[in-house]
């Protein structure tokens, strides 16, 4: 996982999958319930707690998710 422009904006890689937020290395002080999200279908992702928007990476390969 890489962070990109700012801290709501979160590119993600296949090995992340699935995907969910908060990811673990997130500060306890970001902490909400565990919500999983699904980024295969459109490429991209926002969580409803804390507005993070997570972005599968360019030439990513979803497989089996």
């Amino acid at each position: 996982m890489s962070v990109k422009e700012s801290q709501t904006d979160i590119e993600v890689l296949a090995k992340d999958l699935p995907l969910h937020c908060p990811m673990p290395d997130m500060s306890s002080w970001n902490s909400h319930p565990r919500v999983f999200l699904d980024v295969s279908k459109t490429g991209a992702a926002q969580c409803p707690y804390c507005g993070t928007t997570y972005r599968l990476k360019a030439g990513e390969v979803v497989k089996g998710h």
